[in-house]
This record gives C-alpha cells, structure tokens and sequence, in this order.
C-alpha cells in the first residue's frame, strides 16, 4: 500500500454497456470512492470502449455515456483502448474522440499498466 492519505482505484471494464451490469456496477463503485476522495482511473478495453458514446438514448437502462460523462467531470480519469475503440468505429483525437463525452480520452494500453502500477486497489467487471 502507498503511504498517502487518500488511494487509488482502478476499474478495468470488458464488457458493452447494456450487455451486463458492469458498466453501472463500475460507475457506482467510482461514484463512492470519489466520495470519499480518492484517486479513481478506469480503463475501458474490449467492448467497453462502447460505454462513453455520446447521444445513447436507451429506453430500459441508464444512460452509460452519461453516468461516465459524470465520473469524468468529479475527477475520474476515463481512458479507453485505442486498439479497442477503432476497430469499433471510434476515432482517437488529441482530447478524446469526437464520439465520446467530453474529459473520456482514447489513450494507449501503456496507460492501463501505469494505472495497476499506481493502484492500492484493482476492481475489474469482466465475464
């Protein structure tokens, strides 16, 4: 563990979002580690890469894109697979994507090792 007052989260999600509950599970789990001020990443990889498209409108479920939108805009820091995120249509800009909500950044894999490095604790919702 690192000697800092406030640790850091990561959260690692696999799967789209409305194919499970793990993109609600993983903003909830943010949500209260935000809370309680501590540092949150999360890397988005494989399909997850869906969850921070804009202009989602499901009838059934919460809105991911947003609820990640809000994550970002508390202080998490949303990254997603590049690899992932453009063999799935999305293209990666200098601050993100166009497809994406502002603050969520299409990054390198590299990023998803530094977050593990930099972690006191890893949660990762995969199937």
């Amino acid at each position: 563990m690192k000697d800092s007052a406030f640790k850091t989260l990561t959260i690692v999600l696999t799967d789209g979002p409305y194919i499970s509950e793990y993109a609600e599970m993983g903003y909830k789990i943010a949500k209260a580690a935000l809370k309680q001020r501590h540092k949150v990443n999360i890397f988005l990889y494989l399909d997850a890469v869906h969850i921070p498209k804009k202009d989602q409108d499901p009838a059934f479920f919460s809105n991911a894109g947003g609820l990640f939108s809000e994550l970002a805009l508390l202080g998490a820091h949303v990254e997603a697979c590049p690899r992932c995120a453009t063999a799935r249509g999305y293209v990666p800009m200098p601050v993100g994507s166009e497809d994406y909500h502002c603050g969520i950044k299409i990054t390198s894999l590299y990023r998803l090792a530094e977050m593990l490095q930099e972690s006191d604790k890893v949660v990762t919702l995969s199937r």
